[in-house]
């Protein structure tokens, strides 16, 4: 059934994305998105040729951020589809001196859309490419690498981050990261207004109502 071959699809382009992100296989990251895709990131946020030059660029200093990825929801309408995906983040870095892990918990939710011409391009993927992916930042917590060191944060700085990606926002800002501070979490208006753009998309409304 064409339903099932979508839904397969789908699946296997977000592990895909996942895979050739992790191991710095841009050419082929490259092809999983839309010519218009778009990345939101706590670090970044633009177009997908932009957000793979400064992923490239990060790779060769030495960042090193990691996706874990879960089960997979996709509703389907036609030549359009949300997914949310269950995934982890995950960052190593120095926090105030002592190398940590910071794993931060949630959803990627993604608008993609089925374009027959990109058959010729990656047909394991169905003609489907990301138009827009956005992560739901639900929890997170940071661990030292070495059980016996421990960081001393800032216990006001970290209050004022984000509940959802509060950990992952201090280590980020304190590498130079311009973090952006209203990204969807778990509950709240943010997610709610992305709910309410998915819904659109699969209506035929633009990704960026």
């Amino acid at each position: 059934m064409r339903a099932d071959a979508d839904q397969a699809e789908i699946r296997r382009l977000i592990e895909d994305w996942a895979v050739w992100r992790d191991a710095g296989d841009w050419d082929r990251f490259a092809t999983v998105w839309h010519p218009d895709g778009v990345m939101q990131a706590t670090w970044f946020q633009g177009g997908y040729e932009a957000f793979i030059e400064v992923s490239r660029q990060g790779w060769e200093r030495g960042v090193r951020i990691w996706h874990f990825l879960g089960g997979t929801s996709a509703d389907i309408a036609g030549d359009r589809a949300v997914a949310q995906t269950k995934m982890t983040i995950t960052q190593r870095a120095l926090v105030d001196g002592v190398e940590c892990d910071v794993v931060c918990t949630g959803r990627f939710y993604d608008l993609l859309q089925r374009d027959g011409r990109r058959d010729d391009v990656d047909g394991r993927h169905g003609g489907w490419a990301l138009v827009l992916r956005q992560p739901i930042y639900e929890r997170d917590r940071i661990d030292p690498v070495d059980p016996g060191a421990r960081p001393v944060l800032d216990a006001d700085r970290l209050r004022g981050l984000p509940e959802g990606y509060r950990h992952l926002a201090y280590l980020q800002t304190g590498l130079g990261y311009q973090v952006k501070m209203d990204m969807p979490q778990l509950t709240g208006p943010r997610v709610e207004a992305l709910y309410r753009r998915g819904a659109g998309w699969l209506h035929g409304g633009r990704a960026d109502d």
